[in-house]
C-alpha cells in the first residue's frame, strides 16, 4: 500500500511539471576542450580502517571497513577482475533498498557479466534511501549518513590499495544510485573518468527533482530536511546535476531508461516470476515512465551545454532488476572506454 501511495503522488508531481523547462545556468567552471578529460582531482587520503577481509569465493571478496565519517562498520563487496593487476575500478551503486548484499549481485547479474572483464567492481551494501550523500543531520529512521565522504575519501584508498588499482575509475548506479553516481561525479570533478546512470533522476532543486528526492527518502521513513535542509537551503542546488552539468565535461557519460512498458517476455513470465508481478502491481511501469522524463530533461541539458553523452532510450522495460541488467550490459561500451579497457575484453 505504501509503495502505491508514493507512485500516485509521483504521478501527480510528474503531471504538474511535465511542461517545466530544465533549470537554466550552471555553476561557472573553466570549460575543457571538447572530448578532453575532466581535470583530475587530488587523490584522497583515508582515515578509515580496514578491519577484516572475507574471501567468499574465487572472485568475490567482502571488505569490512570502519568509517570514521559514519562511526560504524561498512561492508563492501568486490568482484576481482580477470587478468593481472593493476586494473581499473568500477564503483557500482544500488537502488533505494540498499540491503546487506548489493542488488547488483543478488538480482542484477553483475557477477556473471563481469566474470571475464579486467576490471575490479566495488559494490555498496546498506545506504537505504540515503541518496549516497552527506546528510546535514542524523535521521531518526535512517541514522547517520555520510556516504559522499565514505565513497570519495574513505573507501577508494583502502579498496584500491587492496585490489591493486591503476587509479582509473568509473561509477555507475541504478535509480537512486544513478542520481548519486551523477551527483558524485559532478561534485568531484575528474575523480571518475566515466559515469553511467540507469533509470534515474538527476535534479534535486527544481519541482520534479525535489519531489523525487523527497519521496525516495520518505519512502523508507526518512525526513528529507535532514538530507539537504529546508527547501530554501543551498544544498539542494549544490547537489543538482542539471545545475552542475558543466562539471561533467570531459567525462564519459552514459544514461539510459526504458519506457515503462513490460516486454513480451516479462508478460509471459508473470505466472512464473513473483518479481515481475510485484513490479507490475507496485507501479514499476509508472516509476520507469517518470525516470524517462527525468532522463530526457538531463539529456536536454547536456545537449544545451554541448557535452557529449550516450543517451539510450530502451523501447521496452520497467523499473525492475531484469531491465536494469539489460541497461548495465548496454552501458559497458561507454564504461570500458572510460576505464581504457578494449571493448572485446
Amino acid at each position: 500500500m505504501r509503495s502505491r501511495i508514493w507512485v500516485l503522488a509521483a504521478l501527480a508531481v510528474l503531471g504538474a511539471v511535465a511542461g517545466t523547462p530544465a533549470p537554466a545556468g550552471a555553476d561557472p567552471v573553466a570549460p575543457a576542450a571538447p572530448g578532453s578529460r575532466a581535470p583530475v582531482t587530488s587523490e584522497p587520503h583515508s582515515s578509515a580502517q580496514l578491519l577484516r577481509v572475507q574471501v567468499l569465493d574465487d572472485r568475490r571478496i567482502r571488505l569490512h571497513i570502519r568509517s570514521v565519517a559514519m562511526g560504524r562498520e561498512i561492508a563492501i563487496d568486490t568482484l576481482v577482475g580477470s587478468g593481472p593487476a593493476p586494473r581499473p575500478t568500477l564503483y557500482l551503486l544500488d537502488g533505494v533498498d540498499g540491503g546487506p548484499t548489493s542488488g547488483w549481485l543478488t538480482r542484477g547479474g553483475a557477477a556473471e557479466f563481469f566474470a571475464d572483464k579486467p576490471v575490479d567492481v566495488v559494490l555498496t551494501t546498506g545506504g537505504t534511501a540515503s541518496m549516497y550523500a552527506d546528510w546535514m543531520r542524523v535521521d531518526a529512521a535512517l541514522g547517520l549518513n555520510r556516504w559522499e565522504t565514505f565513497l570519495t575519501e574513505e573507501l577508494p584508498p583502502i579498496v584500491e590499495k587492496y585490489l591493486g588499482s591503476n587509479k582509473t575509475r568509473a561509477i555507475a548506479g541504478v535509480s537512486m544510485g544513478a542520481q548519486a553516481a551523477m551527483m558524485l561525479t559532478q561534485r568531484h570533478q575528474g575523480f571518475y573518468q566515466g559515469v553511467a546512470g540507469m533509470s534515474g533522476c538527476y535534479s534535486t532543486s527544481d519541482q520534479l527533482g525535489r519531489a523525487v528526492t523527497t519521496m525516495t527518502v520518505a519512502s523508507r521513513g526518512g525526513n528529507p530536511e535532514n538530507l539537504f535542509g529546508p527547501p530554501a537551503s543551498p544544498e539542494w542546488r549544490a547537489h543538482d546535476s542539471l545545475l552542475g552539468a558543466d562539471k561533467l565535461r570531459g567525462t564519459e557519460i552514459y544514461v539510459s531508461v526504458a519506457n515503462g512498458a513490460p516486454s513480451n517476455a516479462a508478460l509471459m513470465s508473470v505466472g512464473d516470476s513473483p518479481e515481475i508481478l510485484a513490479v507490475l502491481l507496485g507501479g514499476g511501469s509508472l516509476l520507469e515512465s517518470g525516470a524517462r522524463l527525468c532522463t530526457q530533461r538531463f539529456a536536454d541539458r547536456l545537449t544545451e551545454l554541448n557535452i557529449p553523452a550516450v543517451v539510450d532510450y530502451l523501447p521496452e522495460g520497467m523499473h525492475s532488476w531484469p531491465d536494469f541488467e539489460v541497461q548495465l550490459h548496454r552501458s559497458w561500451p561507454t564504461l570500458s572506454a572510460a576505464l581504457e579497457i578494449p571493448l572485446e575484453s
